[in-house]
């Protein structure tokens, strides 16, 4: 079943909020060969003006796998997850994460295109705090093979 291109503009509901943790804020930052002591250090943080650690640039890929997971379940979507690249990654931040951040991610199907083939799915991911406000918007490209 080829990737459906009527799921373009399809927004899913809400995550559960994610509420960032001190210690996989750490745990992030060492699996990235992150060095900065902001992200490890609540006092260096503080001293930065943050209320505790700050997650590296590429954390939101934790808050955002939810938000993927109910895009590749959508049973119209004709997305074979195991025909699934991941083609590309971006961010736009209002703010840093910081640790005790309560996230919550909203997914928007943005494009759907083919290219010789393979279907580019591209979806934004809005990450908000809880009250509401922006803190990043996470953008992934899936390139879905084509099983010919």
């Amino acid at each position: 079943m080829p990737v459906n291109p009527d799921i373009q503009g399809r927004v899913f509901a809400p995550t559960a909020p994610y509420l960032v943790g001190r210690e996989k804020v750490r745990e992030f930052a060492r699996a990235v060969f992150a060095t900065s002591p902001l992200n490890f250090d609540v006092e260096a943080a503080r001293n930065a003006g943050y209320s505790d650690v700050i997650a590296p640039p590429t954390f939101p890929v934790v808050v955002q796998e939810a938000t993927l997971a109910q895009l590749l379940a959508e049973p119209d979507a004709g997305i074979d997850f195991s025909m699934v690249v991941h083609g590309e990654q971006r961010f736009s931040y209002t703010r840093p994460i910081v640790a005790g951040d309560e996230l919550t991610a909203t997914l928007t199907v943005t494009s759907v295109k083919t290219l010789g083939g393979n279907a580019m799915v591209t979806a934004e991911s809005l990450i908000v705090d809880a009250t509401g406000s922006h803190v990043v918007t996470a953008i992934s490209t899936l390139v879905v093979r084509s099983d010919a």
